[in-house]
Order: C-alpha cells, then structure tokens, then sequence
C-alpha cells in the first residue's frame, strides 16, 4: 500500500551510499511520495567514512528514485547558510509543488572534546544542527499554513537523555532539537501539522568500525545493530495520515495524563 501518494517530501541530507538519508528518501519514494533532497559533498568529503561512490550518489539516488515511478528533485545546499531554508523552499514549490512532509536528517559532527573545543567548531555545529533545523522547520510551517496539514521529523541522537564526552558540540546542538521539537509541536498542532523527533539508535551506515561494531553488538538483544531501513520505516509511517494523532507534545502529555490519574 502506498500511503504516501500525492505527498511531497524534503529529506535534507542525503549524501552516501549507506547514509540514513538515502534509506528515508527510498521508503518515502516506496510508498508514494515524491521526492526532493539536498546534499553537500564539501562536508562529506572531510569525513572518514566518505567513499569513492559518493561522490556521484545524488545523481544515481535520483534516478533510482524516478525509476520507482515518483518524481525526484535534488540540490547541492549548505544548510549552514542562513538563507539555506528559503532558497530550499522555492526550489521544490518550484520544482514539484507545496510539500506537506519535512524530514530534518542533515547535521554536522565532528568529535571535539574540552580541550579541543573553539568558537569556530561550536559554530559550525549551531549553524546546521540548531540553526538550519530550526528555521526550515518554521518556514516550512509558515508556506504550507492554511493550506494543508503536514509533518516535520528531526532526526535527533537521544542526547538529552544520557552523556556523551568527547563530543560535546554535537552533544549541545542536537540536544537542542529535542527541546525546539517539544515546544513547536505544541504550536503547530492546531494547523495539523504534526513534529516528531526520531533517534535511530547506533546505526551501521557506514561510520562505524570493525572495533566499535564488535563492542556494540552485544548490547543488542536482538542479535544485530541498527540499519538505516529501521528509521525510515519510522518515518515513513510519521509522515502518513495514519500517524495523523501522533505529535511529541502530546506523546508527553497524555503520559502525564495518566500519570496523575494513577496517583489519585
């Protein structure tokens, strides 16, 4: 069934080959969504895990994507930019219509502990994980008010639940998704516009090595590691009609709901 027909859908950061981002905009175009993507090879080529085929995906991945039977967009953009959002925006009203899906995937990490941490890289992380998010998340809302409902998902990685030394800007920036999303989602539950954050877990999308998968592995009662199709499964069934009852604030509230009706 694909529940995602007639849907348009802006994943942002879909880079690699094994990245999350390919996986979302494949289950996004699997059930019937339309697609348009961004991509920014200048960071990934500083990344360890940056392999050769890379460097040419988004074009394969759009013509993977066109051959499923959807229509398929990309751009080359650096989220980091403070007009980044807007310009995004107008190329896929442009290009393929009012989006009604937004999923926030790109981010930018790099390992840095206390004695490394500067000004520069601090900024680096705000201007894509916290910036860029933010301002797409409420321009996209802002377009499409009025209009129709939608869905926003921010991909977050379950840092304002427990710590992580040694990278602590990635540490600070997308813990502050987590906090943006509960609060926006309260906001823009009246327009039908549903906010989720969705944290994959350690994920096997190519970053991971020999040494750290054989430690982690262990952890996993179920005999393996997380893969990139694991979250977009997730979000595929976040960004369906089905999921139309399903937003982070009110995910909170009727937990503590219940709560206090247990403890009259």
């Amino acid at each position: 069934m694909q529940r995602l027909t007639k849907k348009i859908a802006i994943v942002t950061g879909a880079s690699r080959v094994n990245g999350i981002g390919t996986a979302i905009c494949r289950e996004l175009a699997r059930n019937g969504a339309d697609i348009f993507f961004t991509h920014w090879t200048r960071y990934d080529r500083q990344m360890p895990w940056f392999m050769d085929e890379d460097v040419a995906w988004s074009q394969h991945l759009m013509q993977e994507i066109r051959s499923a039977g959807v229509r398929c967009e990309s751009t080359e953009l650096d989220l980091s930019e403070p007009d980044a959002p807007r310009l995004l925006l107008h190329e896929v009203h442009k290009k393929l219509g009012s989006p009604s899906i937004l999923v926030n995937n790109a981010t930018h990490s790099v390992d840095v502990d206390f004695r490394s941490m500067t000004a520069a890289i601090l900024d680096a992380h705000y201007h894509v994980n916290v910036r860029g998010t933010c301002l797409l998340a409420v321009e996209f809302a802002r377009q499409i008010e009025g209009k129709h409902g939608g869905r926003i998902i921010n991909m977050v990685s379950g840092q304002d639940k427990s710590p992580e030394p040694g990278n602590l800007a990635y540490v600070a920036t997308k813990g502050a998704i987590s906090s943006f999303t509960k609060s926006i989602a309260l906001e823009l539950a009246p327009l039908k516009i549903t906010v989720n954050a969705v944290d994959p877990g350690p994920t096997d999308s190519g970053w991971m090595s020999h040494e750290l998968k054989t430690l982690l592995l262990p952890k996993f009662p179920m005999g393996r590691l997380g893969e990139p199709r694991d979250a977009a499964k997730l979000i595929a069934f976040l960004a369906s009609d089905d999921a139309e009852w399903i937003t982070y604030w009110s995910n909170h509230s009727f937990r503590w709901w219940f709560l206090g009706l247990a403890m009259v």
